[in-house]
């Protein structure tokens, strides 16, 4: 095969596409918490119930283009690539029995199966799309909700296993890139705030990860007594002004007292992921997110900002032993994911 037919195989289907405000907006995310009535939430649900779950979403989407991946049919491997292709939390593959995920073609809307919730129906987009991707979650949604009897009280709203999704049951987040104001060391005072309007700052995977490569994802706290398009606004509100200090802190950064420094650090970056012959996903992360920034402030010339978002997951343990074809142990994927980096990066884009 191709190879590059095979990364594009790999490479999540939602990265395709327009990203608006792509420069510091890496995705958008809608998450909606649902429960079918009558079926114990799942961490009290028996294997009985949980499958009756898994056949009855299942049955209500046979008409469209979902498919089922049922994580008891996967290995390791394959489970832990939905999780680096965000279509999975890494907290569906603690207990795979029973438990899947329905995915469309495009990759854009993902339901997850008896996790913390029956069904958690997910949609991401990339760049500054909330709207977009709640108009998507919501289809979906409809198409369950006409065909299945969701869980849900007029005065509590939809019924949820934790407390805090109790209402709407949903999330919505956005992921950021925000380099420039970790170097001007900014980035921990203007993060911090954002508890005080009822958002959150979580890592790459969500709750409970940690942030790295400078990408963090900011989220609502609430879900009741808020309608979803209030949810929605406020955070599209609160990312355009982190995304102006982000942009005001690259501005600083290019002026002429820290220019060179900047373009010393991200050359070095860029000299060491293009020629590197051994390579920890942890070290490549902290690379890419300063080529990343040289890239898209035209200080990194020859290599585009699809090819270096592209290498956000690349570099990811389980997709690159898929590349490979492999499953190998952490020094030889090392190896390969230099050589992966390498090629990548050279490869000329039309």
């Amino acid at each position: 095969m191709d190879l590059r037919k095979k990364i594009k195989e790999l490479l999540p289907g939602w990265l395709e596409g327009p990203a608006p405000e792509g420069d510091v907006v890496m995705s958008s995310r809608i998450r909606l918490a649902r429960n079918l009535q009558g079926y114990p939430f799942p961490h009290q649900a028996d294997g009985k119930a949980l499958e009756t779950v898994v056949e009855k979403v299942k049955n209500a989407l046979k008409r469209t283009t979902f498919t089922l991946k049922r994580l008891d049919d996967m290995g390791q491997s394959d489970r832990l690539l939905l999780v680096e292709q965000y279509l999975v939390s890494p907290d569906l593959l603690k207990n795979p029995s029973h438990r899947g995920v329905m995915v469309n073609p495009e990759q854009t809307v993902a339901i997850m199966l008896n996790e913390e919730d029956h069904m958690r129906i997910q949609s991401i987009l990339p760049g500054l799309a909330l709207q977009e991707a709640w108009e998507e979650a919501n289809r979906t949604d409809d198409l369950v909700e006409a065909e299945l009897d969701y869980a849900f009280t007029e005065k509590a709203g939809y019924l949820t296993t934790c407390p805090t999704n109790v209402g709407t049951g949903l999330r919505a987040s956005v992921m950021l890139h925000l380099p420039a104001l970790q170097m001007v060391g900014q980035v921990k005072k203007v993060l911090s705030v954002l508890s005080n309007v009822g958002l959150s700052v979580r890592g790459i995977y969500g709750e409970g990860t940690e942030a790295a490569g400078n990408l963090y994802q900011i989220s609502n706290q609430v879900t009741l007594g808020l309608t979803e398009e209030e949810i929605i606004g406020k955070i599209v509100s609160v990312t355009k002004q982190v995304m102006d200090q982000e942009r005001s802190a690259r501005e600083a950064l290019l002026g002429k007292d820290s220019r060179l420094q900047l373009e010393d650090r991200v050359h070095r970056a860029y000299g060491i992921l293009s020629e590197a012959r051994l390579i920890t996903s942890e070290e490549a992360l902290k690379l890419w997110d300063h080529v990343l920034l040289g890239v898209k402030l035209g200080l990194i010339s020859g290599v585009t900002v699809e090819q270096v978002n592209e290498l956000f997951f690349l570099i990811r343990p389980a997709i690159l032993q898929h590349l490979i074809g492999s499953d190998l142990p952490p020094h030889e994927r090392d190896y390969y994911r230099a050589e992966v980096i390498r090629n990548h990066l050279k490869t000329k884009r039309g």
